[in-house]
């Protein structure tokens, strides 16, 4: 999502930092890149004029142009403007104590049953109980996916695959939920290919008749403008609390994101980013606006960290970290943990200066597991005590290649220093070590981890080593004269 967008701002703000000083001139030159690159992400047309409006009365003003380092305060006007333009959102669900009725529609295709499983789950983790209704009467396929999904959640699921009467459904529901105590009821109500008279009646009937607390429309990310429009259609039947936005893990370039609340005035209030239950996050525009200009998404990312790792085993980890100790076991610890499906994408899309990554396959996890399970605890925590030998031994246990187990035991020496020196250290330090574990291949099942190499400079400095090298240079310019010579 959005790489093109971020390539071509990258390349305005670049136009502009090989500028002594701005002038309006090139002010104008780097803008028209800009706008060229929000037109190119499929922003609304209207919208792009709106945003390119207030970012030039802003970047043409006296501050910016009198600025030393002319890239960054356009780039903290272009900020400002997207969060301006994606925001205010309140994500909050705004929950009472009696049963809350959350309605979700959408058309057919765009992740709406899914999603409805998605937001059981963030109400679990917020230690709500939900309850999941099967009104897409239309589909059973869409009734047996919402079993499905409940199966995997541990939530209950009210459907009547008798009934033709969605609207019963969702009442019956309803006086259920309160019997058994249920916070949140959630609506999974039928979906069409294109939005008709008929959609949009039954859709009216669940709305007036059983009163939902929120409305929500889920809206496929990957079709652009069309999404747009579908909003922009619901909204008019419905009125509607807010969309969530799917696929945004795909080819969307982004254009959906950033046009749906200018053109409609509904806000985005959750975006799905993958298929995993657990890819569900509140939208905030803020966070957005960093990713957008590819300065990642801390605050997202440390809600992922909490929510998706565990905090004790995590402090723990850290704890014997600071002493200097990691083992094969804290290693293979971790991979568990980050084997999560799509978990591990996840958090590197949202650390700034991270580069997209293949997800772990099973057979990569289940190859590397089986290596360090075929060890003896003595040889997990002493790598270093795997001889020939051993190391046979540990192969034909895991049933792999000898140098399989060697290159494991190289890849290990080589991260056992970077996350000994992670230990204390600030969220920025940790993240240029990460990106070297990633350079390194220790995120990439495939990769194979080298030895961090030690300085040879023997404590020279700075300024030290530049004059060796300059003395180095002088020294072969004058073995090639010597040689023009003879």
């Amino acid at each position: 999502m959005f790489e093109s967008l971020q390539d071509g701002l990258k390349g305005a703000f670049k136009s502009l930092a090989g500028h002594g000083k701005l002038t309006e001139a090139n002010m104008r030159q780097g803008l028209s890149l800009v706008e060229q690159s929000l037109l190119e992400a499929d922003v609304s047309y209207s919208v792009v004029q709106d945003f390119m409006k207030h970012v030039t009365d802003q970047a043409l003003g006296e501050k910016v142009l009198l600025s030393l380092n002319p890239s960054q305060p356009r780039m903290a006007v272009v900020y400002e403007e997207l969060v301006q333009t994606l925001g205010p959102v309140d994500s909050s669900l705004h929950l009472k104590n009696d049963v809350n009725v959350l309605m979700l529609c959408g058309l057919q295709g765009s992740g709406k049953t899914t999603t409805c499983g998605k937001l059981a789950r963030l109400l679990q983790q917020n230690g709500r109980k939900a309850m999941l209704v099967a009104a897409d009467l239309q589909r059973p396929a869409a009734i047996d996916q919402l079993h499905v999904l409940g199966e995997q959640l541990n939530v209950p699921v009210y459907s009547e695959r008798d009934h033709k009467d969605p609207v019963k459904v969702c009442k019956t529901a309803i006086a259920k939920a309160k019997e058994e105590g249920v916070n949140v009821v959630i609506l999974d109500t039928a979906g069409r290919l294109a939005i008709d008279e008929e959609l949009m009646a039954e859709l009216k009937r669940i709305d007036d008749r059983c009163s939902p607390d929120q409305v929500y429309l889920v809206v496929d990310g990957m079709t652009g403008q069309d999404a747009v429009k579908s909003a922009g259609a619901f909204n008019d039947a419905l009125e509607l609390d807010g969309v969530v936005m799917t696929k945004l893990d795909g080819d969307a370039r982004g254009g959906a994101l950033l046009s749906v609340k200018a053109v409609t005035g509904v806000p985005v209030k959750y975006i799905g980013e993958g298929e995993q239950l657990s890819e569900l996050s509140p939208f905030n525009p803020e966070g957005m606006a960093q990713r957008i200009l590819g300065h990642g998404d801390i605050g997202e990312l440390l809600r992922v960290a909490t929510s998706e790792i565990d905090q004790d085993l995590a402090k723990q980890q850290e704890e014997q970290l600071k002493k200097g100790q990691f083992t094969l076991e804290d290693f293979r610890a971790q991979m568990a943990q980050l084997a999560k499906p799509g978990l591990m994408q996840r958090i590197m899309k949202l650390m700034p200066g991270m580069p997209a990554m293949p997800d772990i396959s099973e057979k990569d996890l289940s190859r590397l597991f089986g290596i360090i399970d075929s060890m003896t605890r003595k040889e997990r925590n002493d790598p270093s005590i795997i001889d020939p030998s051993r190391r046979n031994r540990i192969a034909q246990g895991a049933g792999v290649q000898a140098s399989e187990v060697n290159d494991l035991v190289k890849q290990f020496d080589g991260m056992k220093q970077i996350m000994v020196g992670m230990a204390g250290k600030s969220m920025g330090e940790r993240m240029k070590m990460a990106r070297q574990l990633q350079e390194n291949g220790v995120l990439n099942p495939g990769g194979k981890i080298n030895r961090v190499k030690q300085s040879t400079s023997g404590g020279m400095s700075a300024r030290e080593r530049a004059k060796l090298r300059k003395r180095r240079q002088k020294d072969k310019k004058k073995g090639k004269g010597k040689k023009k010579r003879r």
